[in-house]
């Protein structure tokens, strides 16, 4: 019997190595990583370069913490600036800890500014972490269902509905903020238009709120570009990253600019661990394998020939409702549950997911090839073809 809390409904395996987009499990069996640890192993497994430089730097330093200076966290949050046109970065552990970071600093914007009770309008169907703040601003009640009171301060509207922004921001003159991802991952694979970000700006521009872009799953290349807010040339005041930013060591971080840069001083915030050497010598060499390698023209490349394959091979087939995404970020939505198709692909040696009850989820490493492309069409849509005949 396992003294681990019985957080997780783990799926019967184990694994014990790997290789590019390749894992293997304790019996020696070989899967297909479609999941990449949840968008967090970016440059897949074992990449020469990244497991060279964990070591190198765990044989220097791990941790000094934030009493002193660390040249490697002002060169990662440089590198992010420069790659962003953002301010100042604060580096933490996790994505709900950016996240965190991000409300904190909206309400500490709004008290700045005179607003007794700062609210935030978040989206439906959002998901932002599981911390008392971050679970209040996520838009999924079963997993809010028994933590109540939860944190106030939150207005949701549904995803993508300019108008309904404008509606509560005629009736709440509280609003300093609005905080949503550019691609929902848990929510499905839910893609917010251009027009609509750039209508958002606009209405934050005129509204003195700020723009917060959880960034944390469709970030760091996922979608083909740095940032997925890019795709439209819009710039948020605050955004979040983390997941594939250290390519499985765990780093997070909350980016700046405009009216959101400069707000906290010594004090207002903080991390023990946030930014310690080794999680960034594993988010520089990330960044630069994903430079160096041409690995966000790979994200669209191979992103659109899935997408492509799955549908060819699903075409005409009864319940497949659509197919979508960005990059390496895709969703297949059924019309139906389909949560027992992450069993099917485990025992066919494929790692997948399946999120909002109806949509499989898709997250390969940025490393995985066109004829890894070839071999997830090729074990994925009969799966998916047999469960709807059933």
């Amino acid at each position: 019997m396992s003294h681990l809390m019985n957080t997780y409904a783990r799926l019967p395996v184990a694994f014990t190595h790997g290789e590019g987009a390749w894992i293997y499990d304790e019996a020696g069996k070989r899967y297909l990583d479609a999941l990449s640890g949840i968008a967090v192993s970016t440059l897949g497994h074992n990449h020469p370069r990244l497991v060279r430089s964990i070591a190198e730097q765990a044989a220097r330093v791990l941790h000094t913490s934030n009493l002193y200076r660390i040249p490697l966290q002002e060169q990662l949050a440089d590198r992010l600036a420069a790659l962003s046109g953002m301010d100042e970065v604060f580096l933490c552990n996790s994505g709900c800890e950016a996240n965190e970071a991000a409300i904190k600093l909206a309400r500490f914007y709004g008290h700045r500014k005179g607003v007794e009770l700062p609210t935030i309008i978040v989206m439906e169907n959002a998901f932002h972490g599981r911390t008392m703040a971050t679970l209040s601003a996520t838009g999924n009640r079963k997993t809010q269902a028994g933590f109540e009171p939860l944190v106030s301060g939150f207005v949701r509207v549904p995803y993508k509905d300019i108008e309904a922004i404008r509606a509560v921001a005629e009736h709440n003159h509280s609003v300093v903020a609005v905080m949503l991802e550019m691609i929902q991952g848990e929510g499905g694979i839910n893609v917010a238009d251009e027009q609509f970000q750039r209508e958002l700006r606009q209405i934050c521009d005129e509204r003195g709120w700020l723009m917060i872009c959880d960034e944390v799953q469709c970030g760091v290349g996922r979608t083909g570009r740095w940032f997925g807010w890019q795709q439209a040339g819009v710039m948020p005041d605050v955004m979040t990253l983390a997941k594939g930013l250290g390519s499985g060591v765990p780093i997070g971080a909350c980016l700046t600019a405009g009216n959101a840069a400069g707000l906290f001083g010594p004090g207002n915030h903080g991390s023990t661990f946030g930014g310690n050497p080794l999680a960034c010598a594993a988010g520089l060499t990330t960044l630069d394998v994903i430079e160096s390698d041409g690995l966000m023209s790979n994200a669209v490349k191979v992103g659109d020939a899935i997408r492509n394959g799955l549908r060819e091979a699903l075409a005409g087939v009864g319940g497949v409702v659509d197919i979508r995404g960005r990059g390496l970020m895709i969703g297949i939505e059924l019309d139906r549950p389909c949560g027992a198709l992450v069993g099917q692909a485990l025992d066919a040696g494929l790692l997948i997911n399946v999120t909002a009850e109806r949509v499989v989820r898709l997250l390969p490493p940025l490393t995985f090839s066109e004829s890894d492309a070839q071999a997830l069409v090729g074990l994925l849509a009969p799966l998916v073809r047999d469960f709807l005949s059933q």
